[in-house]
This record gives structure tokens, C-alpha cells and sequence, in this order.
């Protein structure tokens, strides 16, 4: 299957430093859905009647959404790459989203979209952590 993300990194015109291409493909995906669904999620929480219980769920999906897309805005970069860098945002990827996928596992049993949210945080946190892994 061919994804729009794993199209444009084999147009890169220079070697992406060993970087494992798959690898990279699925963090930026996962790291672009989270955000996406993250951001429906806060939503949906602002919608609830208990909208009060819910700010903490709120405040983590609306960091969550925002360091996962800054995180697959970096990781689409190349050019002058620094490893460190990568490092340093896979890192905190990976952290905020196992807190927010902690806060809505708390709200799952009540609200469909706190559950949907949590598996889409698990699966980001562990993109980054796979991808991390292969940088040595």
C-alpha cells in the first residue's frame, strides 16, 4: 500500500542517513492521526455534560494533538538533519502520548471517543518508540 507520506520520502533527493524508511513512514502517519483524533477528542469532551470532569482529558489531548503534529513536522524534514533533534521530539511524542492515552483509558468506559483516542495514542507512543530504537 502506498501512502502519500511514503511517496514523498522516496522523493528525497539525498540519503536519509540510514534512516529505516517504514519506520519513519508510520511515525509520521501514527504521529498525524493522533493529532487529528486528539483534537476531536477535546472536542467531544467540551460537548459532554460532565465537560467539567473532563478538563484535565482536555488539556492532555490538546498538547497531545500539538507535539504530535510538530513531531511529524520535523520528522517530514531532512535537510541539515540532526539526530538529537529527532531524538529529543521522539522522546516527548512518545511521553505525551502515553499520558493522554493514560487520561482517556480513565474516561473510556464512559465516553467511545476517550477510547478511540487511547488506542491512537498507544499506537503513536509506540511508532515513536520503534522508530527511536532503530536510530541507535
Amino acid at each position: 500500500m502506498s501512502t502519500a507520506v511514503k511517496e514523498m520520502l522516496a522523493t528525497y533527493p539525498a540519503d536519509l542517513g540510514g534512516v529505516d524508511r517504514d519506520k519513519l513512514t508510520r511515525c509520521i502517519e501514527e504521529c498525524v492521526a493522533c493529532a487529528q483524533v486528539c483534537t476531536a477528542c477535546a472536542d467531544a469532551c467540551l460537548a459532554e455534560e460532565m465537560v467539567a470532569e473532563l478538563t484535565k482529558c482536555i488539556r492532555t489531548d490538546a498538547d497531545c494533538a500539538d507535539i504530535c503534529a510538530a513531531t511529524a513536522a520535523v520528522l517530514s524534514r531532512h535537510t541539515g538533519y540532526d539526530a538529537n533533534i529527532t531524538r529529543a521530539v521522539l522522546e516527548a511524542c512518545a511521553a505525551v502520548c502515553k499520558a493522554c492515552a493514560d487520561e482517556c483509558e480513565s474516561h473510556a468506559d464512559q465516553h467511545e471517543h476517550c477510547r478511540i483516542c487511547a488506542a491512537a495514542c498507544r499506537r503513536c507512543e509506540e511508532a515513536c518508540h520503534d522508530l527511536l530504537a532503530s536510530l541507535g
